[in-house]
């Protein structure tokens, strides 16, 4: 289990549900844009745009003599950064995500369940669907600026398995805001060890989130990239430890 499949859930939550009025209605297919954050703002963080993901969600369903494949794209543009991480040493532990899924909307309805999903809600889907992390406890909210409109974010801690160490960890998650065509999520998540530093670095990078992204800059990162839109498969010359929330 890695990231990709974590965080997939999260733009296809509901699809069952949904699949008969969206093919009834001829909107079988479904795709985001990528986001990202502003170039400045990752230099000054230290953070590191490591790729694009195309996260592609396909069912198919079967409604009596009616058969419809649903099909969703999401997009999850992904950022690291090396961070003390104790006995472990400086590794790249510290994650930034930015999850995009589409707007889906009949007759001003809107369709997509994230745009309604609390906070407790993402992080639950994230904890349900990945092993390694557990122990998630709500630490508290606080209210946040994205693309201008107001949201909440909210501070968790959790226990993760990193290189096979336990590690103490925050994560911060958004509820849902808009751009123009799609919903957008990020999270947040760094050693509870280098919190001092890294809750202002993530707040800052949440604050300035952009509806569109470099696909050039990325650089690899930890998993390489032969998936996904806006891959290198460089990985810029770092060592092969895996993400905070990579397989183990």
């Amino acid at each position: 289990m890695n990231r990709r499949t974590v965080l997939a859930g999260v733009g296809s939550i509901g699809l069952a549900s949904l699949a008969g009025c969206l093919g009834l209605a001829g909107l079988d297919k479904h795709e985001s844009d990528p986001a990202g954050v502003d170039a400045a703002v990752r230099d000054d963080t230290g953070y590191e745009q490591t790729k694009i993901d195309d996260l592609v969600i396909d069912e198919k369903f079967e409604l009596g003599p009616y058969s419809e494949t649903v099909s969703v794209t999401n997009y999850l543009t992904e950022h690291e950064k090396r961070v003390d991480m104790g006995p472990l040493g400086s590794q790249r532990g510290a994650l930034f995500m930015v999850l995009t899924t589409p707007q889906v909307s009949i007759a001003g309805r809107e369709l997509n369940p994230v745009g309604d999903m609390s906070t407790t809600e993402l992080v639950d889907l994230v904890q349900s669907n990945y092993d390694a992390i557990g122990d998630i406890a709500h630490d508290g909210n606080d209210e946040i600026a994205v693309l201008d409109q107001e949201t909440t974010i909210s501070r968790f801690t959790a226990d993760a398995q990193f290189n096979g160490q336990d590690v103490e960890v925050y994560l911060h998650v958004t509820e849902a805001v808009e751009t123009a065509e799609d919903l957008l999520v990020t999270i947040g998540v760094y050693p509870s060890l280098v919190r001092s530093q890294e809750e202002d670095n993530v707040l800052e990078l949440v604050s300035n989130v952009t509806e569109t992204v470099d696909e050039s800059a990325s650089t690899g990162g930890a998993e390489g990239s032969g998936e996904g839109n806006g891959g290198n498969e460089s990985d810029s010359g770092n060592e092969s430890d895996g993400g905070i929330l990579d397989a183990v």
